[in-house]
Parts: C-alpha cells; structure tokens; sequence
C-alpha cells in the first residue's frame, strides 16, 4: 500500500513529485525510510555514513505533479536585481 507524500527535488527535474514514505510502524527502519550504516577509517575516526534503504519504502514510485523553473542565469548575464535595494 502506498503512503504518499508531496516532496520538492532538483533531480531528475525540478518540481514537486508525489513520493512513496517510509511506513511508520515499520520494525526494521523505525520509520525512518532506511538504516545508517556509520563507518571508520583505518585509525578508528568517523569517515562517514552509508544509507541503506528499507523494503518498506519503495524509491522508485515517483510522479511528477508540478515542473519547477530552475534558477539558473546564463555565464555571460548578471542578475538584474543585485543592485537593487531590499525594500
């Protein structure tokens, strides 16, 4: 069963998507979507983290409802409302 969300991403596209979430009373992920996996290096300090997604959550479930503009202004071109004063 599907227990769905609304969530802004920038990829594959930007826009608003109908996303798949974690469910709740899930055992093994508490509800989180997937279980961290911390790891050292070779002197015992924080190297970083794995994300190891839970069966409860399906990733791959995603529509999008709304494309977003993105923001970006080409190399040669400045943004007309730099020099403009906040109020």
């Amino acid at each position: 069963m599907l227990r769905l969300r609304i969530e802004r991403a920038r990829w594959p596209r930007h826009g608003l998507y109908l996303t798949d979430t974690p469910r709740p009373d899930c055992p093994d992920c508490e509800g989180d979507g997937g279980i961290e996996y911390p790891y050292g290096d070779s002197e015992g300090e924080y190297a970083g983290s794995n994300w190891e997604p839970c069966h409860c959550v399906n990733e791959s479930c995603r529509w999008l409802i709304l494309p977003l503009p993105s923001r970006r202004l080409p190399r040669n071109a400045t943004d007309p409302w730099l020099n403009e004063p906040p109020f």
